[in-house]
């Protein structure tokens, strides 16, 4: 039995209306709703949450999701509250025990407190950027990807805890260039690809 915690982290606020993250966020969980042997929670940060409650399905889960629209090159603000928060709550609680160092020797080991060894998590995000600006040299993002750029921080946050990543996806040019079936049929063979060996086939009659 495979435990799947997705978090949605649209949020309704300006021009957005956090309507694209809700969809992948339906995506993911219709995708893993086809077998009976995995089970989802997910929370929807913008609908309220229990710092306390959030450390329990981190524990809990063997895989957590990631959904996020990208703002200003960051996540929004709802969700850095939600880490603030949820992994101040998680210290010395589930998420991390410390920084991993010793007094006797202070400049090694950094980052290796975490109690979620052995957990995954992917990620997922939501650009006006379009591909072009993160592989064409001269362009906006100098040839760093997502992961490596913008976003390294976010795996570094991640891995501070114990987990250890799945392959990202990232949704790019969504505002001037939306075709929401193109993109969520590309997402969901990335799902398919990231999962295969989590889902039962249905035994024939």
């Amino acid at each position: 039995m495979k435990k799947i915690f997705i978090i949605n982290a649209g949020q309704s606020f300006a021009t957005s209306g956090g309507l694209f993250n809700n969809t992948i966020t339906e995506t993911t969980q219709q995708f893993f709703n086809q077998s009976e042997d995995i089970i989802v929670q997910t929370t929807t940060i913008e609908n309220g949450y229990t710092a306390e409650e959030e450390v329990n399905k981190f524990v809990w889960a063997d895989v957590i999701i990631y959904h996020t629209p990208v703002w200003w090159f960051q996540v929004p603000f709802n969700f850095k509250k939600y880490i603030d928060e949820v992994f101040n709550a998680g210290g010395n609680n589930g998420i991390f025990r410390n920084d991993g160092r010793r007094s006797s020797n202070p400049n090694i080991n950094y980052g290796t407190g975490g109690m979620l060894q052995g957990k995954k998590y992917m990620l997922t995000t939501t650009w006006n950027a379009p591909a072009t600006a993160f592989t064409i040299p001269g362009e906006f993002f100098d040839q760093k990807s997502v992961d490596e750029g913008s976003f390294f921080g976010f795996h570094r946050m991640n891995a501070f805890t114990g987990m250890t990543p799945l392959k990202s996806y990232h949704f790019y040019d969504v505002i001037k260039n939306t075709n929401i079936i193109e993109h969520m049929e590309a997402y969901s063979h990335h799902l398919e690809e990231t999962f295969s060996d989590s889902l039962i086939c249905e035994t024939k009659n």
